[in-house]
């Protein structure tokens, strides 16, 4: 019996010390290889991985890429009663928008501009006539200015190939930039970019599925 007490007490104090007397779990560091572990405060964090250069790059240029795809679907009005294609474009331009609001305040939260710098200017402080006169700067998949005019100028069936086409394209320019972040060393691991991209990949390799298969019909 006296025994039992004994354990129970021992184990009691245990208690109190791992969980810092009702103040939460202490954070345990293991240490090397016969070295001893060490006992952290409650409150220690893990210092985030550090951006690089390709990090800022990325979330800069998808809100450019995204921004076309937005344009796109806005050109449906007017221009096709494919009533599949029409929910469908719903569903790309609500993402996408949404999405450019995550990326912009991400790079905010982190000291970051929006918008890229072309040819070693700013283009945030731009105009948008001063964009125009500038010319495109077209990431990985975005449609050329004439294959915008020739989405433009056209309706009815006609628009739908073009628009399911040129989206197509459009995804799989995404898929790209995913896959360049993640094999560019350092790049790609802050938690929150991670899971972004992640997702793009997966959302938009699903809807390329999608549009093939209206492609084919």
């Amino acid at each position: 019996m006296i025994l039992s007490f004994a354990a129970a007490g021992l184990l009691g104090m245990m208690a109190v010390s791992a969980f810092g007397q009702g103040n939460g779990p202490v954070v345990v560091r293991p240490g090397a290889p016969g070295e001893p572990s060490k006992v952290l405060p409650p409150d220690t964090r893990p210092l985030p991985p550090p951006l690089s250069k390709q990090d800022i790059a990325f979330m800069q240029g998808m809100i450019h890429h995204h921004a076309q795809a937005v344009e796109m679907v806005a050109l449906m009005d007017g221009r096709t009663e494919n009533k599949e294609l029409r929910l469908l474009g719903a569903r790309i331009s609500q993402s996408q928008s949404d999405e450019m609001h995550f990326m912009k305040r991400w790079l905010v939260a982190r000291g970051q501009p929006t918008e890229m710098k072309m040819g070693g200017m700013d283009m945030s402080s731009m105009s948008g006539h001063e964009h125009h006169m500038m010319g495109p700067m077209l990431m990985p998949g975005m449609l050329t200015p004439e294959q915008m005019a020739a989405l433009k100028a056209s309706s009815g069936t006609e628009f739908d190939r073009l628009f399911l086409t040129g989206m197509i394209q459009h995804h799989g320019g995404a898929l790209t930039m995913v896959k360049e972040l993640f094999e560019t060393p350092g790049s790609g691991q802050d938690a929150e970019l991670f899971t972004f991209a992640t997702d793009v990949d997966s959302g938009q390799r699903a809807e390329i599925r999608i549009m093939q298969k209206m492609l084919g019909e």
